[in-house]
């Protein structure tokens, strides 16, 4: 089995091999990188991959998280249409089902499948470790798309700035809601983008808007829960004031339908409006904004995690790397605490002043 030491000798070698053939090559390639932000340095070490032949060839696995919310549906439209424009060779998706375990299974099952690259969009950033380092003992680069792993390789992760998310958020609400409760209906903890998210939020707020109560919602991105624990909330807090919603493609819905349900769905500018804020920019969100069922939304870029996904997957299949800094695309590099790079996409926050702008990807697809 791949992993063996068998395996690992025999692969072992090829790859000295390579490596001493192209030690001289490197050499000279180093005296003329230079550090610039986006330069392409050398080579990865795992450029070895199975199927990769240093031109960006090869297989590509994908992995989703989920199916469910309409954000994820977007986001797998996008892949064959940008793995296509970036030239990359993607196998049909697979879907993860909201389960960890089986995203493991996936990761695996795709590894033994030869696939010389990965693109993974993690659902807990603790758990998909194993199957980073079951991709790095085969020499298959992986780059994570809107989760950070807390651990493992990844050749880059392509994710909006979460913290950015929040505190966006809790500007709006505090700019239009003067005093009295507010809540965030949260998403998984087990989430790095949960715990910005809710972490930002609840810090701004704390600082900025004392007048503000913060009540909480776990709801581990589950529209069910939020729908259920809502509707408990509402009941003992009749007087609320706001709604942060971290992911309206599974939060929007249960929270309108249980909003209208207790006759607190009011369009905005009305009396007795509750000013709802949202994170993902899908369609139904920027209906929601024209209707005045809710008020904003930070939109995350579906379209361009689907693009520099496959850019950089791409890229780690030629043995590129990237330095911190900004972008020819509008974003900033970054190096997290645990030393992995991220590509920080820009998540601008749509209200009724903008919702029909041409360029937010949720005005592009139905």
């Amino acid at each position: 089995m791949p992993g063996s030491t068998a395996w690992n000798g025999r692969h072992g070698r090829r790859r000295l091999e390579g490596r001493i053939s192209s030690w001289a090559v490197r050499a000279t390639a180093a005296a003329a990188c230079g550090a610039l932000a986006l330069t392409a340095c050398g080579s990865t070490k795992d450029s070895g991959a199975a199927g990769a032949k240093g031109d960006g060839g090869g297989k590509v696995g994908v992995i989703l998280p989920l199916l469910t919310s309409p954000f994820w549906q977007s986001y797998n439209d996008y892949v064959p249409k940008m793995a296509k424009t970036e030239g990359v060779d993607a196998l049909k998706t697979v879907n993860s089902n909201s389960d960890p375990s089986q995203q493991i299974t996936d990761i695996t099952n795709e590894l033994n499948q030869g696939v010389a690259g990965l693109v993974v969009a993690p659902l807990d950033s603790a758990a998909v470790e194993a199957g980073l380092d079951q991709a790095e003992r085969k020499g298959v680069p992986v780059v994570a798309v809107d989760v950070a792993p807390d651990r493992g390789k990844v050749a880059m992760v392509v994710r909006a700035n979460n913290v950015a998310y929040g505190e966006k958020a809790c500007r709006y609400l505090g700019a239009h809601v003067t005093s009295g409760k507010v809540v965030q209906i949260m998403g998984d903890l087990a989430s790095v983008n949960g715990r910005e998210r809710s972490e930002a939020f609840r810090a701004c707020v704390r600082k900025n808007y004392p007048r503000l109560k913060v009540l909480e919602i776990p709801a581990k991105w589950e529209s069910d829960t939020a729908a259920s624990k809502l509707d408990t909330l509402l009941n003992a807090n009749p007087d609320l004031k706001g709604i942060y919603l971290q992911a309206g493609g599974v939060y929007l819905a249960p929270t309108l339908q249980t909003l209208k349900s207790k006759k607190m769905l009011r369009k905005a500018g009305t009396a007795g409006h509750i000013v709802v804020v949202s994170n993902d920019g899908i369609p139904q969100e920027l209906d929601a904004i024209r209707k005045g069922e809710i008020d904003a939304t930070v939109s995350q870029p579906a379209d361009a995690y689907a693009k520099y996904g496959m850019y950089y997957i791409k890229a780690a299949l030629r043995g590129k790397t990237f330095q911190p800094g900004p972008t020819d695309h509008g974003s900033t590099i970054v190096k997290l605490p645990n030393g992995i790079l991220e590509d920080q996409l820009p998540a601008p926050l749509v209200t009724k002043d903008n919702v029909d702008d041409p360029q937010l990807w949720g005005n592009t697809v139905r």
